[in-house]
C-alpha cells in the first residue's frame, strides 16, 4: 500500500515525461485547442484574415467576429509564447447584444470538452492522513485549494530548487532540455500547500518515500455547475459585492479545527471564483467595469501578479481573464484619469455588430428558432420563406454607418462579399479605415446599431401580434412594423432612431425587388426561373462576340457547373431590352457594362462554378422587369389580372400561381394571398 501511494506522484511526472499527460499553463491548453484545429484563409472586408474552425462546429456557433477571433487566437499565442500578454486581461467592449458573452460562453464550453479528452485532462493533488499530524483537528484529507497541478509540487519537493532539478533528472530520467521546460511554468506552492508540505516533512523526518504517502493525485473536477475550470463572475450591485467573492476569506469552519493560528489553510479560498479555475482555467468576468472600484483594483493585481493575496500569504494563480464590457461603461471608467494602471493591464478588443447580411442570416435563423413555433391556440405557426431575408436586411442596414463614397445598398454588399456595381471592395476598405480613425468607438465601423436582442424583440413582437396568431403564419412585411416599433421604443438618441428608421425604408424596398423576383418565378411556376434568365443574360454577352457564331445566332459553350456541351440562341433584343433597363443609353456604356460583368464572371467561376450573379441587385431587378413585360405585357398587367379576378382567366392565373408558391416555393396560405396583396400595391416602390 506504501508503495501505491508513494508512486502516485511520480507515476504522474513519469507521465509527463512519455507524454501521456501534460504539463502546460492555461494560455499553452487553449492555443493548442484553438491552434490544433484547421485554419483557413477567408477575405472580409477586402483584408485576408483567418478563420479557425473551432469557433465553427456545433449546432450554434460563433457568426463572423472575424477580426475578435483574430485578435484573441493572437493573445493567446503570444501569452503562451512567455510574450507580454501574460500579464494582461483580454477584454471584449462593445454594444449590448453584439455577441461578446455568447463568445465567452462559447469559448469556455469548447474549452472544457477539449480538457475532457484523455491525454488533455488538469490533475491536482490531495493531502491525505492529515489527522496523523495533530494538529488539524478532525480534517484528514486537503485538497490544493488553488487546484496545483502535481508537476508544482514535484518542482517544489525540497527548498532547494537544486535539489528538485536532481530529483527530476536522477528519479525520473528527464534530460536537461526538458527540465528547463518544465522550469518555465515554475511557480511555488501556494501558501497552505507550502506550509502543509512543510509540516508533512517535519512530521516524516524529511523521509522523502514516507511525505509521499500523504499525497494522492486527483483529476480537477469538470463539472461546470462547480465553476471549476471555467468560471464566471458577474458584476454585482455595490452593496452586496465584495473582494471576498473574488478571493475567498477565512473559514470558520477550519478555524474550530486548526490549532496553528498561522496556517494559512484558515482561509477558504474555494469562497473566491479565482480559487476555482486557478489549475489552468478559464475566469470570465462579465462587464467588468460595472464592479465597483475596490473590487477593479483587486483584478488590477490578479492580472499583474497573477496572485492570490491575502493577508499577505500568496497563492500562484494559472489562468486566463476574459472580460466583458459595454461601450458606456468602458467610457465612464476611461474618464476617471486614476483608473489608467486598469485599463493598461487590459488588452482592449472592440467588438462590432455583424455587418454581413448573408452570415446575419444564420444569426437570424438562431433568433427565430429552429424549433416549431405555435400559436396562442397551439395550431402550428408557419414562417415565410422570405423573413430571413427582410429581418437580416433590416438588421444590417442599421449597422452600416452613412458614408459619401458609398450607398447604404453598396456598403451591404460590398460588406457581404458581393458585387455593387462599378464600386469594388478596395472602396469599402477606405472607408472603414477613415471610420476606424475616429476616437469616438461608436462611431467607427460597425459599432452602431440593432443588435440580437433588439432583432429577438421585433420577434417575439411579430409572433404576439394578432395578425400573426390569426393567420398562422409570420409574416415577413410585418417584421418591418415590429422593427419599427423597438427602434421607437428602445432607441434613445434622436439621430440614431432617425436614421434607423431611413435604413427600414432602405430594407423596405430591397424585399420590394425580392417579391418581384418571387413573383415571377411563382409565374413562370418554377423556382429559379429568374437564375435562369439571369445566366442566360450572362452567356448570350459573353456568346455575341463568338468567333463560331453562325447566321443562326446559336453559340454551343461548356457549362461549368455540370462540365456539358450546351447549345444558346443569342437574343439580341433580350440582351438590349435589360440594358435598356439598366439605363445604359450608348454604345459604349453597353460594352463597359458588357466589360465588368465578363470580368466578374471570369473572377467569381474559376473559384465558385455556382456563381449565379444573383447578388447583382440591378441585373436580377432588369431582367425580372424584362421577362415580365415581354410575357405578360408588363408588370403592370400582371398586377391588374391578379388584382382583378372577375373574369375567369385571371381567377385561374391566380390559383396557378397560388398552387406554385405553395407546392414549391414554400408559401403558405396566408403569406402566398398577403405577398400576392403586396405585389399589387404601389407601396416601396423606388
Amino acid at each position: 500500500m506504501a508503495k501505491k501511494l508513494q508512486s502516485q506522484l511520480t507515476r504522474h511526472v513519469e507521465a509527463v515525461k512519455e507524454g501521456r499527460r501534460r504539463f502546460e499553463n492555461a494560455f499553452q491548453a487553449v492555443a493548442r485547442m484553438i491552434l490544433g484545429g484547421e485554419i483557413r484563409k477567408v477575405v472580409v472586408n477586402g483584408k485576408t484574415t483567418y478563420d479557425f474552425s473551432i469557433f465553427r462546429t456545433g449546432p450554434k456557433h460563433i457568426v463572423g467576429m472575424y477580426d475578435e477571433i483574430n485578435s484573441f487566437v493572437s493573445y493567446v499565442k503570444d501569452a503562451a509564447e512567455n510574450g507580454s500578454s501574460k500579464e494582461m486581461a483580454f477584454v471584449l467592449v462593445g454594444e449590448p447584444g453584439n455577441g461578446k458573452t455568447f463568445f465567452v460562453d462559447y469559448l469556455c464550453a469548447k474549452y472544457r470538452s477539449f480538457l475532457a479528452k484523455e491525454g488533455n485532462r488538469k490533475y491536482t493533488f490531495r493531502f491525505v492522513g492529515m489527522d496523523k499530524l495533530g494538529n488539524y483537528g478532525k480534517i484528514r484529507t486537503i485538497e490544493s485549494q488553488t487546484y496545483e497541478d502535481p508537476m508544482i509540487l514535484a518542482m517544489n519537493l525540497f527548498d532547494d530548487p537544486d535539489e528538485n532539478r536532481q530529483f527530476l533528472a536522477g528519479t525520473i530520467g528527464f534530460d536537461d532540455t526538458a527540465i528547463e521546460k518544465l522550469w518555465e511554468n515554475y511557480r511555488p506552492l501556494g501558501a497552505c500547500s507550502g506550509y502543509i508540505w512543510n509540516d508533512i516533512r517535519n512530521h516524516t523526518g524529511g523521509d522523502l518515500a514516507k511525505m509521499l504517502e500523504f499525497v494522492e493525485i486527483i483529476p480537477v473536477p469538470l463539472t461546470e455547475s462547480l465553476g471549476t475550470l471555467t468560471g464566471k463572475y458577474p458584476a454585482k450591485d455595490k452593496i452586496t459585492s465584495s473582494a471576498v467573492d473574488l478571493l475567498g476569506e477565512e473559514s470558520i469552519q477550519r478555524l474550530l479545527h486548526i490549532t496553528d493560528t498561522n496556517n494559512p489553510y484558515r482561509f477558504d479560498l474555494r469562497r473566491g471564483a479565482l480559487a476555482r479555475v486557478a489549475g489552468g482555467g478559464i475566469h470570465f468576468s462579465d462587464e467588468i467595469y460595472k464592479n465597483k472600484k475596490d473590487l477593479v483594483q483587486v483584478y488590477l493585481g490578479v492580472i499583474q501578479n497573477r496572485t492570490i493575496e491575502i493577508d499577505g500569504f500568496k497563492w500562484p494563480i494559472d489562468t486566463l481573464i476574459v472580460a466583458t464590457s459595454n461601450n458606456g461603461e468602458f467610457n465612464r471608467f476611461l474618464s476617471e484619469k486614476e483608473e489608467a494602471p486598469i485599463v493598461d493591464r487590459c488588452r482592449i478588443c472592440y467588438v462590432s455588430h455583424n455587418t454581413n447580411y448573408k452570415l446575419q442570416k444564420t444569426l437570424t435563423g438562431y433568433t427565430i428558432g429552429n424549433e416549431a413555433r405555435t400559436t396562442f391556440t397551439r395550431e402550428a405557426l408557419h414562417q415565410d420563406p422570405n423573413l430571413n431575408y427582410a429581418a437580416s436586411v433590416a438588421v444590417v442596414l442599421t449597422r452600416l454607418p452613412r458614408s459619401e463614397k458609398l450607398t447604404p445598398i453598396e456598403t451591404m454588399k460590398l460588406a457581404a462579399g458581393e458585387v455593387a456595381g462599378e464600386k469594388s471592395i478596395k472602396t469599402l476598405a477606405e472607408v472603414i479605415d477613415t471610420l476606424n480613425q475616429n476616437p469616438d468607438i461608436t462611431k467607427r465601423f460597425g459599432q452602431k446599431g440593432l443588435g440580437q436582442r433588439n432583432l429577438g424583440r421585433a420577434i417575439q413582437l411579430l409572433i404576439e401580434s394578432s395578425e400573426t396568431n390569426e393567420g398562422r403564419c409570420m409574416f415577413a412585411y410585418d417584421i418591418f412594423k415590429a422593427l419599427e416599433r423597438i427602434i421607437l421604443d428602445y432607441v434613445v438618441e434622436a439621430n440614431d432612431r432617425a436614421k434607423y428608421l431611413e435604413d427600414l425604408k432602405i430594407a423596405k424596398g430591397l424585399y420590394r425587388e425580392r417579391i418581384m423576383t418571387e413573383m415571377f418565378n411563382a409565374y413562370m411556376d418554377e423556382p429559379l426561373a429568374i437564375r435562369k434568365d439571369v445566366m442566360n443574360y450572362v452567356n448570350m454577352i459573353i456568346g455575341v462576340d463568338a468567333e463560331n457564331l453562325g447566321s443562326d445566332k446559336m453559340w454551343k459553350y461548356k457549362d461549368p457547373q455540370t462540365g456539358e456541351m450546351k447549345a444558346l440562341k443569342i437574343d439580341e433584343r433580350f440582351i438590349n431590352s435589360v440594358e435598356e433597363r439598366l439605363g445604359l443609353k450608348t454604345a459604349e456604356q453597353r460594352e463597359t457594362f458588357r466589360t465588368s460583368i465578363r470580368k466578374i464572371y471570369g473572377q467569381k467561376i474559376s473559384v465558385d462554378p455556382n456563381y449565379d450573379f444573383m447578388d447583382n441587385l440591378e441585373l436580377v431587378k432588369a431582367v425580372t422587369d424584362v421577362r415580365l413585360k415581354s410575357d405578360i405585357a408588363g408588370a403592370g398587367s400582371l398586377i391588374g389580372a391578379l388584382a382583378n379576378r372577375t373574369n375567369e382567366e385571371n381567377q385561374k392565373l391566380y390559383d396557378r400561381m397560388i398552387d406554385t408558391m405553395l407546392n414549391k416555393l414554400g408559401y403558405c396560405k396566408t403569406c402566398a394571398q398577403k405577398t400576392i396583396e403586396y405585389f399589387c400595391t404601389q407601396e416601396d416602390e423606388n
